[in-house]
C-alpha cells in the first residue's frame, strides 16, 4: 500500500495522521482564487411562486420501462453508481466478515466479490462503505472500537480488482467517515469534522484521487461541515460546501465541472440562512434539491419537499419528504416518495408514478442511481409471499 502525495491549487500544511491531514484555510469554498468569482446572494423565493407538481401537473402514462428484474441473495445492499458496474455490500455469513465488498453488473445481474475481508484488523474492523465506477473501487474500513477509519481505493476491471490498494486517508473519531464517490478514473471524498470531538471548528475539504496518480488534490473547501455527500451527474459532481462565512450559515449548492477536475464552477444556488439540503442532484440544466424539514423562515425552501430549478427560475415543487437524492434525464426528474416514484417532466408539466416492487412497502425500495443517468436501478428487500418474512433483495432496471 502506498499513500498518495497532497497537493493543492494553492498553499497546503499538514497535521498529524492520527487525526487525519487537512488544507490551509481558505476565504472561499473550492481551491482555485476565490478572486476569480464571485459567490451569489442567498435565494429566497416566496412560498407560493414555485409550481406545484401535485397541484399544476397533469398525471400521465408512464414513460419509463422495466427491462429487466433480478434476484439478489438477501442482505445484500446496492449503492449509489454511475457506472455499468455498481457499489455493493454483502451480510458476511459469520461475523468475521461482517460485511463484504461487493459489485453487480446492471449489465447482466451479475453480483460478484471484490472485496472478502479488511486490510485492517478483522477482529474490530469491518468494511464500512463501498463505491465504484468501471474502472476504479473504494471502500472505507471502520474500527468498531475507536471509530477511525481509513479510506482505500484500487484500479478496478471486469468486476475484480487490479494491484495493489492504495491508502487515501485516515483519521480518528474527530472525522466523520467520509461521503466519497467514484466516476471514471476518479475518486472523491470529503473529510469533515464530526460534531462532538477536538475538531468541531475545523474546516472541511474535498479531494480527488485519480487513478494511477501519486498525487491527491484538494479540490473544494468549506468553512463547516458538508452536510451531503458528493454527487455525481453526468459530466458534473455536485457538493454543497458552506459559503459566506462571515455572515452566517449559507450552503452553497454547487456543480462543478469533472472535464477539468471540479476547476470550473457550471452554476451555484445559495439557499436562504441556515436551510442545509438533504439532498442535491443536477439533471439537465437544473438542480434538484431536497429539503427534509421545515423552517421558520427561507420562504419556498423553508418547506420540506423537492425543488427543481435554477437560479434564475421558476421553481418545480413537490411536497413529499424526500428518502433519497433525485435521478433523471434531460428534463424528466425521477423523485422517490415513500412507497413509489414520481417521474415528472418539467417541460410536458406531467407527471407519472412508478410504482415500488411488490412486497417491499415495509422495508422500500431505493435508488441505486443518481443524478444525471442513462437508466434507473432500484433495489428492495422483498418479503416472502407465504411467509411473510425477507427472503431475497430484488433489483430492477428501467429505460426511457
Amino acid at each position: 500500500m502506498q499513500w498518495p502525495k497532497l497537493t493543492r491549487r494553492g498553499f497546503f500544511k499538514g497535521v498529524g495522521l492520527a487525526s487525519a491531514t487537512g488544507a490551509a484555510i481558505g476565504l472561499l469554498p473550492g481551491c482555485t482564487n476565490p478572486e476569480q468569482r464571485e459567490v451569489p446572494e442567498p435565494l429566497v423565493v416566496d412560498a407560493d411562486k414555485a409550481i406545484s407538481v401535485l397541484e399544476e401537473y397533469e398525471e400521465t402514462d408512464l414513460e419509463l420501462k422495466e427491462s429487466q428484474v433480478w434476484n439478489l441473495p438477501l442482505g445484500c445492499v446496492l449503492h449509489e453508481g454511475s457506472g455499468t458496474w455498481l457499489p455493493a455490500t454483502q451480510a458476511g455469513s459469520s461475523a468475521s466478515p461482517m460485511v463484504k465488498g461487493m459489485a453487480f453488473s446492471s449489465q447482466d445481474g451479475s453480483l460478484v466479490e471484490v472485496l472478502p475481508d479488511v486490510r485492517g484488523d478483522n477482529h474490530t474492523t469491518v468494511i464500512y462503505d463501498v463505491r465504484c465506477s468501471d474502472e476504479v473501487y473504494a471502500w472505507i474500513e471502520l474500527d468498531f472500537l475507536t471509530h477511525g477509519w481509513t479510506l482505500y481505493a484500487a484500479e478496478f476491471e471486469n468486476g475484480k480488482l487490479e494491484g495493489n490498494a492504495t491508502k487515501l486517508w485516515e483519521a480518528d473519531a474527530d472525522y466523520d467517515p467520509p461521503g466519497f464517490a467514484c466516476v471514471g478514473r476518479r475518486v472523491l471524498w470529503q473529510v469533515t469534522p464530526a460534531l462532538s470531538g477536538n475538531k468541531t471548528s475545523e474546516h472541511s475539504f474535498c479531494y480527488l484521487w485519480k487513478r494511477g496518480d501519486e498525487n491527491a488534490q484538494a479540490v473544494v473547501e468549506s468553512p463547516g461541515r458538508f452536510p451531503v455527500a458528493p454527487c455525481i451527474s453526468g459530466n458534473v459532481a455536485v457538493l454543497v460546501p458552506r459559503v459566506r462565512a462571515d455572515e452566517g450559515v449559507f450552503y452553497g449548492v454547487t456543480a462543478y465541472s469533472l472535464e477539468d477536475d471540479l476547476e470550473t464552477v457550471v452554476d451555484q444556488l445559495v439557499l436562504p440562512q441556515t436551510i442545509k439540503p438533504f439532498h442535491a442532484a443536477y439533471v439537465g440544466d437544473r438542480f434538484a434539491i431536497s429539503i427534509e424539514a421545515s423552517y421558520s423562515s427561507g420562504g419556498m425552501f423553508g418547506t420540506m419537499g423537492t425543488y427543481i430549478g435554477t437560479s434564475g427560475g421558476p421553481f418545480i415543487k413537490l411536497s413529499r419528504e424526500p428518502s433519497a437524492n433525485v435521478a433523471g434525464r434531460g428534463d424528466q426528474f425521477i423523485i422517490k416518495s415513500r412507497t413509489s416514484y414520481f417521474v415528472v417532466d418539467v417541460r410536458k408539466s406531467t407527471y407519472a408514478i412508478l410504482t415500488a416492487a411488490n412486497r417491499c412497502v415495509d422495508y422500500g425500495e431505493f435508488p441505486a442511481r443518481v443524478g444525471e443517468v442513462e437508466n434507473f436501478v432500484t433495489f428492495a428487500t422483498v418479503k416472502d409471499e407465504l411467509s411473510g418474512y425477507p427472503a431475497s433483495v430484488t433489483a430492477r432496471l428501467f429505460h426511457w
